[in-house]
């Protein structure tokens, strides 16, 4: 039966190629360019090449390499310009397709997971996948009271495949380096391994999906698709259709992309007070905009319980940023256990957030390309100012993914170019981020 490769050698000499590959056709590069072909000519072609080996070794892999990825897509925007194109296209491809399980291992999982009779559960089912997940793939299929409903199916051994993936991912660093050499990527993929191993439990992920369904039931704004039924192994929702928000960014209109943008601050900023749960995967190949302007909103496998919704430091932090109190801001940071008296200064530590701050300054702000280089920019060089106050920073394993969130959803904001009303969306969920009391 055909699987997931899950032989960690064979799986580390996968991605030891992409690396590997880079370097050789970095110097079969400089090889053509003595021999008189353009600089800028060699360059393309081997970025593109890069990006398509990159695209075919994580996909074959899927798993815990191919998670990565997608949420790499959504730091596309940090990428250096000549970079952001055939990296851009690479992971897009990543998030909506992968190498396709064969069919008879999808009937044998189903037939594992919901028994031999598994067929009679469906009026329709379609051997042909729909969408490859990280650690399963999507089916379309008709269930039995005539609902269209989407069949998340697991690869088989999908949790060895994962832990086999992640302790092999730290062979990438070296071009996510030279891709976007102000992100560490080192520390990026150790902060991942715990939530992404928690997604091999679909069950654990139907419990999420059903309380943001409850929560987002009949909303204007927002649909999040109902689970239907779920085995550990399979997990059936009803199915959605709409554009992903990769495809908005690169196709849509403005007026497209400002309100996908908006939806997107409004359901992660809305989520902890309405569902008690932040998403936490805000990769675009998640988020769909809907023929009648709803956001869509699926892959409840990463999210973080909040049964009190934002905290009221969190507020008193950002209300210190965006007013500049630079004695309020260090005050607050230093309760939180962010940062140590005497070891940052109140200006050292404005400084550092001034520029992602400006955000929450303005009535309505566009979020660019350009504007999310210029802060990577700041941390590229380890002898600034911006990058040592950073050093010295001290950030709670409880806070990891909100932080994780807030950088993935910036990261599509800015690929998306949004311009969005953000510090009113802000205000209308973070308690006290107006005028509040700690």
């Amino acid at each position: 039966m055909a699987d997931l490769p899950t032989r960690a050698l064979t799986r580390g000499f996968r991605l030891a190629a992409v690396p590997a590959g880079f370097v050789g056709r970095r110097a079969l590069g400089l090889g053509k360019r003595l021999g008189g072909r353009p600089a800028e000519v060699i360059a393309a072609e081997v970025q593109a090449r890069t990006a398509e080996q990159l695209f075919s070794v994580l996909g074959q892999l899927k798993g815990g390499a191919m998670k990565g990825g997608q949420w790499l897509s959504a730091m596309e925007a940090a990428l250096p310009e000549q970079l952001a194109g055939p990296y851009g296209e690479a992971l897009t491809k990543l998030q909506e397709a992968a190498p396709a399980m064969p069919a008879r291992t999808v009937h044998h999982v189903l037939a594992e997971q919901f028994g031999h009779e598994w067929r009679s559960r469906f009026v329709e089912f379609d051997d042909e996948p729909s969408a490859a997940a990280s650690i399963g793939q999507v089916h379309h299929a008709v269930w039995g009271d005539g609902r269209q409903v989407a069949v998340k199916v697991q690869y088989p051994r999908a949790g060895e495949a994962l832990a086999a993936d992640l302790r092999q991912l730290d062979r990438l660093v070296p071009v996510l380096h030279l891709a976007a050499p102000g992100i560490d990527a080192g520390d990026l993929f150790s902060e991942l391994t715990d939530r992404i191993m928690t997604e091999v439990d679909y069950e654990q992920e139907a419990d999420a999906q059903a309380a943001f369904a409850d929560a987002f039931r009949d909303d204007p704004d927002f649909r999040v698709p109902d689970v239907v039924d779920v085995a550990p192994q399979v997990l059936v929702s009803e199915w959605v259709d709409g554009t992903s928000v990769a495809r908005i960014a690169r196709r849509g209109t403005k007026a497209e992309r400002d309100r996908a943008g908006m939806l997107l601050c409004r359901f992660l900023l809305s989520s902890p007070l309405r569902a008690g749960r932040l998403h936490g995967d805000p990769h675009p190949g998640n988020f769909r905009l809907l023929h009648d302007g709803r956001l869509a909103v699926v892959d409840f496998g990463s999210t973080l319980a909040m049964p009190e919704g934002w905290s009221p430091r969190l507020a008193a932090l950002l209300r210190a940023g965006r007013d500049r109190d630079a004695d309020r801001l260090i005050e607050v940071a230093s309760a939180a256990g962010l940062v140590r008296r005497g070891e940052v200064t109140s200006e050292a530590l404005l400084h550092l957030v001034e520029p992602e701050l400006e955000p929450l300054r303005n009535e309505r702000f566009t979020f660019t390309r350009a504007w999310l280089r210029g802060l990577t920019a700041r941390f590229s060089d380890p002898r600034s100012a911006s990058s040592r106050t950073q050093r010295r920073l001290h950030i709670p394993v409880r806070y990891l993914l909100v932080q994780r969130v807030a950088v993935g959803t910036t990261g599509v904001l800015c690929l998306l170019g949004a311009s969005v009303p953000l510090s009113a969306e802000a205000a209308a969920w973070i308690p006290g981020l107006d005028h509040g009391e700690e």
